[in-house]
């Protein structure tokens, strides 16, 4: 089963059955129509190509433009992504595809792009504990030492250092989807999903 691309609305809490509450993440899933069926025999591999969203004549390329007209779109799409399929499953260009594939109790993943940090240390980074607050140390939230001495005299590829954090493409696995809202094209998932609202992100089971 292909997933579908959304958008990330924000995080609310529903109440279960029990009168228990859950915390859950909201995304607008959908429509997402069949642009291209890619083959085995044309492109060497299977899977289908999705869209999302409309995107202004003014903003978009001819190319795109007629791209999405093949498939009997008025507009292309904000965003386009494939989703591999299993050989035996049939789609059809210009098929709709809808949050109604999810059902309540579903195991999905959830691919996006975290939300960016910029420039951290390593105590905010990586979580390093830092050294002796008390007495006002000078070097209270540096790494530390970070080379191996003289042999091999440099510092190891990989060491945990200050840098750039967040803003990677991040995939949370084995969420719960609590609820579907068909109407409204909602998911909602129990837990946080990758990335700032307004986001772009990849549902899949």
């Amino acid at each position: 089963m292909p997933g579908l691309i959304g958008k990330k609305v924000g995080m609310t809490r529903i109440f279960d059955e029990d009168g228990v509450q859950v915390p859950v993440t909201v995304i607008e899933a959908g429509p997402c129509p069949v642009v291209q069926v890619k083959s085995e025999e044309t492109d060497g591999y299977v899977s289908i190509q999705v869209g999302f969203g409309s995107r202004k004549e003014k903003h978009s390329t001819q190319a795109i433009r007629g791209h999405a007209a093949k498939a009997g779109l008025d507009a292309a799409p904000r965003l386009l992504r494939e989703f591999s399929v299993a050989e035996g499953d049939e789609y059809e260009v210009g098929q709709e595809l809808t949050v109604e594939q999810f059902e309540a109790g579903d195991r999905v993943k959830v691919t996006g792009s975290s939300k960016g940090r910029g420039f951290q240390g390593v105590v905010k980074r990586y979580g390093f504990a830092g050294r002796p607050g008390g007495h006002g140390h000078p070097m209270s939230r540096t790494p530390g030492s970070i080379g191996p001495g003289t042999d091999p005299s440099r510092v190891i590829k990989g060491k945990k250092l200050p840098g750039r954090m967040g803003g990677t493409r991040t995939t949370i696995r084995n969420l719960q989807v609590v609820r579907v809202d068909g109407e409204r094209n909602l998911l909602f998932l129990k837990g946080g999903v990758p990335g700032a609202r307004d986001g772009y992100v990849l549902i899949s089971k």
